[in-house]
């Protein structure tokens, strides 16, 4: 199944979990007041491999960090557990939490379509279409256990080395990882 992970509205006619992200996605204005930053949800919720405690995480593209940080401050600071911060230079990570839900923004000055948190998601998405519901469920049993996504994958594929270079690499098609 493919999905236009780019606009939102696939969230409402999803899980439960899918449902409440959407719910507040959008009671929130979150993804509007960031339009002009091409924002996407990425992670796990996405493509329903998240564990109770996942975030919702969105990535965004941006030129200008200064007014960034000033737009961020100005419409999520009154959340809980507000942060912000920029990170070496070209990044800026977000936080809050709305209703006991986890946000977190990550921008760079990379196009979200080439980011690697979309990248990863879709390599996810493209590997759970291919392997089913029982791969998905092993997936969510790791991360439980305290394992983070990639490195969860990797170890159900028997991928070595890196987990976020090389499950990229990784053709679930034939069951490869191509070394270009």
């Amino acid at each position: 199944m493919t999905i236009n992970f780019r606009n939102i509205d696939y969230l409402n006619s999803g899980n439960e979990v899918q449902k409440k992200a959407y719910r507040l996605l959008m009671d929130y204005q979150i993804i509007n007041r960031l339009e002009d930053y091409s924002p996407i949800v990425v992670g796990t919720i996405p493509i329903q491999i998240d564990v109770d405690g996942s975030d919702i995480d969105i990535i965004l593209r941006v030129d200008d960090f200064d007014a960034l940080e000033e737009k961020l401050s100005l419409n999520f600071s009154q959340h809980a557990h507000f942060r912000l911060q920029r990170a070496a230079g070209h990044v800026i990570v977000c936080s809050f939490s709305i209703e006991e839900q986890l946000f977190e923004i990550y921008a760079t000055d990379k196009a979200t379509e080439i980011q690697n948190g979309y990248l990863h998601m879709l390599k996810e998405h493209e590997i759970i279409q291919l392997r089913g519901k029982e791969f998905a469920e092993q997936v969510r049993q790791l991360k439980r256990s305290g394992v983070k996504t990639e490195p969860a994958f990797c170890q159900l594929l028997g991928i070595e080395g890196d987990a976020y270079t090389e499950l990229l690499k990784y053709n679930p098609a034939d069951n490869s990882i191509n070394y270009e």
